[in-house]
């Protein structure tokens, strides 16, 4: 994945994708840091900081990295 600075935010279907590269799932990611599985996947449709944080550790990114719409 590049680490180039995007303009645009990344679509569930990128995010879902590089997850999957990593091997883990919204569920798994969840159940690591102590929530349910299905909370992390909140922060796909809405701003939820602590959910994108833990998807963006997975990836090896920040989360303005893969929301920038979010953060500016």
């Amino acid at each position: 994945m590049s680490r180039k600075k995007r303009s645009q935010d990344m679509t569930n279907h990128e995010i879902r994708g590089e997850l999957m590269k990593k091997g883990k799932t919204f569920a798994q990611l969840g159940i690591e840091n102590g929530l349910a599985k299905t909370t992390v996947r909140n922060a796909l449709d809405k701003p939820y900081p602590k959910g994108e944080k833990i998807i963006a550790d997975a990836l090896g990114l920040k989360p303005v990295d893969i929301w920038p719409s979010r953060y500016l």
